[in-house]
């Protein structure tokens, strides 16, 4: 069966092109492949992709650039493929609007899993425009939109105004990592910051929904980037 995705490729390195073309096709996503920024650029705004992936270093314009300009025009989902691993540069790429950041190299599940995710994110977030007063739902934790309640199996949860707001913005944008400083922002406002009151607050959210704080199900920890609300159980 045909899938009904397609991919956006922003990379000049042709064997890696290659190399991530031949799993895209094998998976039934169609490819749309560009070697350089403003040729991706182009063809975004062309073709309308489904999902980019996204190197940072492109001949004729560094990708951040390009992740910026295309964040002006699209809300597309944009996973940055790069071998910059440096926390630094994965954090301002996450902050400017990119749903993941994989580092090369990487395994072909790895990669395949996390296009997965990122293309349910956007179709959970059309739908849940369409439907704001939808009930998010992941295993037995449940967020009620329309009546502010956050259950997790038959056990009404009680947490304080900005533990929900914390709550609510990971389930708005489950399976993609928010950045510390995202999540600041949103909560307490643009020029604050309250990184170590967000850990507080996470560390009571844990208390609260997960059954073993040590070992989170529900909300992930991106070691020195943020947090992660995930989309389904893992194992599940």
């Amino acid at each position: 069966m045909e899938n009904k995705f397609s991919i956006l490729l922003i990379e000049d390195e042709e064997n890696i092109t290659d190399f991530l073309t031949a799993i895209l096709l094998s998976n039934d996503y169609h490819v749309i492949k560009a070697k350089n920024g403003k040729e991706g650029l182009s063809m975004m705004t062309s073709y309308n992709p489904d999902l980019i992936l996204l190197d940072l270093g492109l001949p004729d314009m560094d990708g951040v650039d390009v992740l910026k300009q295309t964040r002006k025009l699209s809300d597309v989902p944009i996973m940055v493929v790069s071998a910059r691993d440096n926390e630094r540069e994965k954090v301002e790429a996450l902050d400017l609007g990119a749903d993941d950041y994989i580092t090369k190299p990487f395994s072909t599940s790895e990669l395949l899993a996390r296009i997965r995710t990122a293309l349910r994110h956007s179709l959970h977030k059309k739908k849940a425009s369409e439907m704001p007063d939808a009930i998010f739902t992941v295993g037995e934790l449940a967020i009620d939109y329309e009546k502010r309640k956050v259950s997790v199996g038959k056990t009404d949860v009680h947490l304080t105004p900005n533990e929900y707001k914390i709550v609510v913005l990971l389930s708005q944008y489950a399976g993609k990592v928010l950045t510390h400083d995202f999540i600041t922002k949103a909560i307490w406002g643009p020029y604050t910051d309250e990184n170590r009151t967000l850990r507080v607050n996470m560390a009571n959210i844990r208390r609260k929904i997960e059954k073993n704080r040590a070992e989170p199900e529900y909300i992930l920890t991106e070691v020195g980037v943020g947090y992660r609300m995930v989309e389904e159980l893992q194992g599940k």
